[in-house]
């Protein structure tokens, strides 16, 4: 009877301990994730001193974590300890509840982090096609709710442009046609498809939008050529 009380409470303490570290884990990483953004904020601030933005009224971000799958979570709680420079800009839609930074390159420890700008496309702001990737048991399985005629915002240093979607493409990883250069502005977020699929995913899921507005960032506002190496980008994509 000793020895089952001794158990008991035993195993009560290891309970006990493992929900503070998991309560402290989950403080430090919506502390994190807003750092990325706020710093994102302090970019804006330190670029247009006559017009200090407020990339965020509540800068304190949480991310919805309920459509990911573990590996995902796993993977983006391990890339916390890494540091990244700051954001190229903020991708927002609001109709699925998606606010993340929009960091530069499309290797695994960028797209655990937020979502990465594809090189060999325009930068957020520049007149062209901007390509960004993300991760389709990550930050873009929501892109499966969206729909044309969905507003998406691209929150830049300097101004807010709000893209419309016109189209969803299924294409083959090889093909990379999507992303060749456009004479007016548009975006092209690039995800894998099935988005529950077991496995190396055989498709890429397009959503394609045009710009529609293009507004500066004020203070008291909240957010509203290509090469070969694309390729390997739109292959590597799980």
């Amino acid at each position: 009877m000793k020895l089952a009380k001794k158990i008991e409470s035993l195993l009560l303490i290891c309970g006990l301990c493992l929900l503070i570290v998991f309560v402290g884990f989950r403080i430090f990483s919506a502390a994190v994730s807003h750092g990325e953004l706020t710093r994102f904020k302090n970019l804006n601030t330190h670029q247009t001193p006559t017009q200090p933005p407020s990339l965020l009224a509540n800068p304190l971000v949480k991310f919805d974590f309920s459509l990911w799958s573990e590996k995902r979570i796993a993977a983006y709680e391990q890339s916390l300890a890494q540091k990244f420079d700051p954001p190229l800009a903020v991708l927002r839609i609001a109709k699925v509840g998606l606010e993340v930074p929009v960091l530069e390159g499309t290797n695994d420890l960028v797209l655990d982090r937020g979502v990465g700008h594809i090189q060999g496309t325009v930068l957020p702001g520049e007149v062209g096609n901007i390509g960004i990737a993300g991760h389709r048991d990550g930050f873009f399985r929501v892109l499966k709710d969206v729909k044309p005629g969905d507003a998406i915002d691209v929150i830049g240093t300097r101004r807010t442009d709000r893209y419309i979607v016109h189209q969803i493409l299924l294409v083959r990883p090889e093909d990379v046609s999507v992303l060749q250069p456009r004479l007016g502005r548009s975006l092209t977020l690039v995800t894998c498809y099935p988005f529950y699929y077991i496995g190396s995913a055989p498709q890429r899921y397009i959503v394609q939008a045009l710009l529609s507005t293009s507004s500066p960032v004020h203070q008291d506002s909240e957010p509203k050529g290509f090469g070969s190496e694309n390729t390997a980008v739109a292959q590597n994509l799980r």
